[in-house]
């Protein structure tokens, strides 16, 4: 499982929908709105070791309505 680096959320690779790639990697979101904000600035999210940055709480993107 990997996790949405910016809610924390747990997200299957296999069945995920939402993926961005950054640097060669790639990343898994639980909701287009971890996606878009993760799209518009990875850097807020990524550390330079790979870990989440930032964390925010699900009610800033609307929930999870897109799964």
């Amino acid at each position: 499982m990997a996790i949405d680096p910016i809610c924390g959320m747990q997200v299957d690779e296999r069945t995920a929908t939402h993926k961005s790639e950054y640097n060669g990697k790639s990343y898994y979101f639980c909701s287009p709105g971890c996606t878009k904000s993760f799209d518009a600035d990875p850097t807020k999210f990524i550390t330079p070791a790979g870990s989440m940055g930032g964390h925010h709480d699900h009610g800033s993107h609307g929930g999870h309505g897109g799964l």
